[in-house]
């Protein structure tokens, strides 16, 4: 029963179902650049059924950034991990590749620790600029 469970348990099973609720959009599955680039209407299928269409010119400019294997190998959209600290974001990395385009998009060096770049609201900011279709944010309840 709910009264039996202490007060922050059962904010964090309320957040669990909330934040299932606004990470409906995010995609089933991830697609390679080089694959996207290909496809006459570039997309992905969200877990909720919707179409997540990307924007030609973002997928163009990704892939002036990186050589033809690294394109193969990038997967999209990136995904972008927004926590309980509202100061910071965290680019999720699975490959340097992530690495390499989080740097040439930002003109600093990035660093991955854990899987995961970190990046301060400016810096977020300007990214979305940049690829606004090209990634997608994750909610989490952690603090990053």
């Amino acid at each position: 029963m709910l009264n039996d469970l202490p007060y922050e348990r059962i904010l964090q099973e309320s957040l669990k179902g909330e934040l299932r609720v606004v990470n409906a959009g995010l995609p089933q599955n991830r697609k390679s650049l080089s694959d996207l680039l290909g496809e006459e209407y570039p997309h992905v299928i969200c877990s909720d059924g919707d179409t997540h269409l990307f924007k030609r010119k973002e997928l163009e400019y990704i892939a002036s950034l990186i050589n033809i294997d690294e394109q193969a190998a990038l997967l999209l959209p990136m995904l972008i991990e927004l926590g309980a600290n509202k100061v910071e974001a965290a680019i999720i990395c699975q490959t340097n590749i992530e690495e390499k385009v989080i740097s040439k998009i930002l003109n600093m060096p990035t660093k991955p620790e854990q899987g995961k770049i970190t990046i301060y609201k400016p810096q977020l900011a300007l990214l979305r600029k940049m690829l606004k279709t090209t990634t997608q944010y994750v909610f989490t309840q952690k603090i990053l």
